[in-house]
């Protein structure tokens, strides 16, 4: 049963919006003790009887009624002071709705106060209390409302007010297609945003600032606002980024991790935004600055433009601005009457010869004129018009070959400082013109790493008549003075706003485009780091035969490591190739491989690689390896020369020299390349350009986060992974997965997913992100009829942890459940056994055959959404159970993706010539084209305007660049530069 408050959850005022109220000046005490019971009443109201528990309420007070007391007086709000030390925002409290039992009084009291404080609130709030349009809002609350107890939280089929979170289908892994923006909920299953938590830790959901965080979220990454509220309070309660895609879609509308990235970078710079604003607010304040207008423009800011905008004159070290000095002169008032009352301004009683800045007419007149330009420049409306101004008209970048590095290029070579600048890497930008809306990404972080390097010199050209137009439009209707004004006070006005123009505005909005094509351009350039980072890592392991990785080199020798097909060192050696001991050589590789039974050899791409692929290649086409069919790959070794002297391998390969260990590396990176390269920072494998050129931080987070979403939608085998790739699954890290391996060794390996509760440190949040991603193969325990023949082996319960609600381990004998190496969630195994009631089958049976035919017949004769409602449960949640039950052992979603080449013969750069058709597996992805490996020794380049349409698969025309890292295509030459070592493809078709 549910409880239900007739007008509590559905009166909702016509105009307004419950988010859009401001706090209006209330008695002290009552109405806060009135606030808490209101929102405790409410909450238990809506909750099922079951489950909502009786919460102890507060003895209540001395029987006060504030609202019949006094219900229209109230006492004036007190003026803040402009040296009150913390000056207290306006908070935002949700509308109070009247309910039964208070009768009316209360309503009109409510009713009278909102009508009496409107004015006092709009003169302290500013925009933020301005009136707002009429909006629906009963198709979003009503029908969105989720009890407190929990989005997961499972009620019967009949109650269709109280509507919860499904569970969601597996993830379809279409990595690299962009996030489907503005998706129509009517389009897509419908969302319900979650019930607002208290405050707590995590994302601050009231930013106190004049505008509405979900709102300005929504308008600047066009995703619906019902989504971004989700998010919101999924980010707050500290769902990962792979949870939420995989486990919660429904409440995202199906986004794909880099939607909901884009969505938390751009919270983060708002929250960012809102702490930066507080923080400002603070200085000025203990500076005995800060007025009301001061901090509502501060609160006005969404950007951090807008802030330094605002702070610039008051910052410590700067100068006095040239208004604050006309202001401490005592010029304001002369400067409101040129505007306000032209005709009563005498400039002449303002002339104070014993004043320095007064002592004449035309020194008083360019102070008025100063405040008045400051006042321009900080006007929102006049802002706006000039960037529609700016926006109608041709704004152009233009870079030129900066004087200092002109002046060193004419100094004789003995007489240069440091190193010499080179300015033929710039060339194309020596005097570069374009237009801000055209220019490309990669250009903008051409031209920004030439000015960092003091080469180029970089400027925003804005048309003349931008500036003719603005002045005529300030002078004409925004700053037109109110009655008639003398021609030298219009003057005055005049040289005000073309000094506002020319010294204020003019290098606001420079900087203002250079900060916007740097943002893009690095967002962009992140992107592509993202995509090719995560093709990379989802390249398709080569299991099940060992393999031998050389790191090529001439002085020091190749070094040689064999691996066996579990990725084990069976031997480790050096060979000296390039040395005139080629036949001896050749003799001892034969001999090792005849061993070990290698067939397949991978090559680092480094120094010797060309000359060592030569090497081999002679040798398979002499059929030297018979009766083995012998064949290599060559493989990117970037990153694997750092992680050899990294702390994880010397504690992986203690006894191995470092030039060692970068051949184990290469020879991993084949046989499972996600588990290999996690153990290297994501900026060392080699992927995109301009790494050094974008944020460092964002990169690392987006980075980071790739990594994360990599290795959870792939799975780990918490028995056999290793420790590093562990503490990159969702919910884990480097503490956490420590305590899991610790525990593993101890008590041996686990037996059911149950089991991670018992390890130290992992708590209930933690094991709700993780579980899913985290797999218990039965080939993988070895020890497990042990276990279950002792139950003394099991490892005591530990007591739960005190911070957490989650139900207790069960006592008793650990045994292994078919589901844990499944992606089915634990919250959804009893659906899971539910449906297997349902079709008769049997959880040991998973993934095979039998009961793929079982579960594939029923879906197929009920249909999946007749027979989920049959479950109780949801599509997204039976479909995810489907495909868990449905995938054979061992499943790996890798096994789709693209593999790395091998080949047994090479073609040289001279047998190359235009028009010629080759295939070749494109190595990386730039701003400005895609490197593709043709197998000559160097990679040729496919400028992204050969990349059209026609020439991709439908799946791939949605794509920035379209191509990325590891994917076959087949090119033709269009030229050859031996000299210069470059190779012009162009684009035929992809291959699959």
């Amino acid at each position: 049963m549910i409880r239900r408050t007739r007008p509590k959850m559905c009166y909702k005022e016509p105009s307004m919006e419950e988010d859009d109220f401001e706090d209006l000046p209330k008695e002290e005490g009552a109405e806060d003790e009135e606030e808490e019971e209101d929102a405790e009443e409410e909450e238990d109201a809506w909750q099922p009887e079951a489950v909502a528990p009786k919460r102890p309420r507060k003895a209540a007070p001395a029987p006060k009624k504030p609202a019949e007391k006094k219900p229209a007086v109230r006492k004036p709000a007190k003026p803040r002071a402009p040296r009150e030390p913390k000056p207290r925002a306006p908070r935002k409290v949700a509308e109070k709705r009247p309910r039964a039992p208070r009768g009316k009084k209360k309503e009109a009291a409510a009713l009278e106060q909102e009508a009496a404080g409107g004015e006092e609130a709009g003169g302290i709030a500013g925009d933020a209390a301005a009136p707002h349009l009429p909006v629906n809002v009963k198709e979003e609350r009503l029908s969105f409302r989720v009890p407190e107890s929990g989005p997961s939280q499972e009620f019967p089929s009949n109650q269709q007010s109280l509507p919860v979170k499904k569970e969601e289908p597996e993830d379809d892994f279409t990595f690299g297609e962009p996030v489907a923006k503005k998706l129509k909920t009517s389009e897509a299953p419908q969302g319900r945003p979650l019930r607002q938590p208290k405050a707590g830790k995590g994302l601050p959901y009231d930013l106190q600032m004049n505008w509405d965080p979900i709102q300005v979220l929504s308008e600047m990454t066009q995703v619906e606002r019902w989504v971004c509220a989700n998010m919101v309070d999924l980010f707050r309660e500290e769902n990962t980024i792979p949870f939420m895609v995989r486990y919660r879609k429904e409440l995202i509308n199906h986004m794909d991790a880099d939607g909901v990235r884009e969505v938390q970078l751009v919270l983060e710079d708002l929250c960012a935004v809102s702490k930066k604003s507080q923080s400002i607010s603070q200085t000025l304040n203990k500076e005995g600055v800060l007025t009301s207008e001061i901090q509502e423009m501060l609160k006005n800011c969404r950007t951090q433009d807008d802030l330094e905008h605002v702070y610039a004159p008051y910052k410590k070290g700067s100068k006095l601005s040239k208004a604050r000095r006309a202001k401490q002169l005592g010029l304001e008032p002369a400067s409101i009457a040129l505007l306000q009352d032209p005709q009563k301004l005498n400039l002449h009683a303002y002339v104070n010869p014993q004043s320095e800045g007064l002592t004449t007419l035309e020194e008083v007149a360019t102070g008025v004129a100063q405040i008045v330009a400051d006042t321009i420049a900080k006007d929102k409306e006049t802002l706006a018009f000039v960037r529609s101004l700016c926006e109608r008209n041709q704004v152009t970048l233009h870079s030129c070959v900066s004087k200092t590095a002109l002046k060193e290029q004419q100094q004789p070579m003995g007489e240069r400082k440091g190193k010499p600048k080179d300015i033929d890497k710039f060339h194309l930008y020596c005097d570069f013109t374009s237009n801000v809306q055209r220019i490309q990404h990669h250009q903008t972080l051409a031209i920004n790493r030439g000015e960092s390097l003091k080469i180029l010199t970089v400027k925003v050209n804005i048309p003349d008549r931008v500036k003719s137009e603005f002045c005529r439009w300030c002078v004409n209707v925004r700053w037109r003075p109110n009655g008639y004004a003398s021609n030298e006070l219009m003057k005055i006005l005049n040289d005000a706003v073309e000094d506002s123009y020319k010294r204020l505005i003019q290098p606001l909005l420079c900087r203002g485009y250079r900060s916007t094509l740097t943002a893009s351009a690095e967002k962009e350039s992140i992107a592509m780091f993202v995509r090719n980072l995560r093709q990379r890592l989802l390249v398709c392991p080569v299991r099940g035969r060992p393999i031998m990785g050389v790191d090529p080199g001439f002085r020091h020798g190749c070094k040689l490591a064999i691996l066996s097909p579990t990725s084990q060192i069976l031997h480790t050696d050096v060979v000296y190739l390039h040395q005139g001991g080629g036949a001896r050589e050749a003799d001892k590789l034969r001999f090792l491989m005849m061993k070990y039974s290698c067939q397949t050899i991978a090559i680092g791409n480094g120094t010797a690689c060309r000359e060592t692929e030569e090497f081999f290649a002679g040798l398979i086409a002499k059929k030297f390896f018979l009766p083995l069919d012998v064949s290599y790959c060559i493989i990117n070794e970037a990153g694997a020369s750092i992680y050899s002297v990294s702390p994880e391998a010397v504690k992986e390969m203690p006894d191995l020299d470092p030039n060692i260990r970068s051949a184990v590396s290469i020879g991993r990176r084949v046989q499972d390349p996600l588990a290999e390269l996690v153990k290297i920072e994501p900026k060392h494998i080699g992927i995109g350009t301009y790494q050094h050129d974008v944020s460092q931080t964002a990169l690392k987070a987006a980075l980071d986060s790739v990594v994360e979403e990599c290795v959870s939608f792939v799975g780990v085998d918490i028995n056999i992974c290793s420790e590093t790739l562990m503490r990159h699954v969702a919910g884990l890290n480097a503490g956490r997965a420590r305590s899991i391996a610790e525990w593993r060794e101890k008590n041996g390996p686990f037996l059911n997913r149950e089991q991670l509760k018992l390890v130290k440190g992992l708590g209930p949040k933690s094991f709700q992100q993780c579980a899913g991603f985290i797999r218990i193969n039965p080939e993988n325990l070895q020890s497990c009829s042990r276990a279950e023949a002792d139950p003394a082996a099991v490892p005591p319960e530990k007591a739960p942890p005190k911070r957490g609600k989650g139900k207790a381990p069960s006592t008793g004998t650990a045994r292994p459940n078919p589901l844990d190496q499944t992606c089915i969630h634990p919250e959804s195994y009893c659906i899971a056994m539910r449906f297997l009631q349902h079709i008769d089958g049997r959880v040991e049976d998973t993934g095979r055959p039998e009961l793929r035919q079982r579960v594939e017949g029923s879906v197929r004769r009920l249909g999946l959404e007749p027979l989920a409602k049959t479950l109780d449960t949801t599509p997204e949640t039976l479909q995810l159970i489907v495909d868990g039950l449905t995938q054979p052992s061992g499943f790996d979603i890798r096994q789709g993706f693209e593999q790395a080449d091998f080949k047994r013969g090479i073609v040289s750069m001279g047998d190359l010539r235009p028009g010629v058709v080759l295939t070749g597996r494109v190595e990386n992805t730039a701003l400005f084209g895609a490197f593709v490996d043709i197998g000559v020794g160097r990679s040729g380049l496919i400028h992204k305007s050969s990349i059209t349409l026609e020439k991709l698969p439908a799946d791939l025309r949605r794509r920035s660049l379209a191509l990325g890292p590891g994917e076959r295509v087949e090119v033709r030459v269009i030229n050859v530069d031996a000299q210069r070592g470059r190779i012009g493809l162009d684009l035929i078709r992809l291959l699959r």
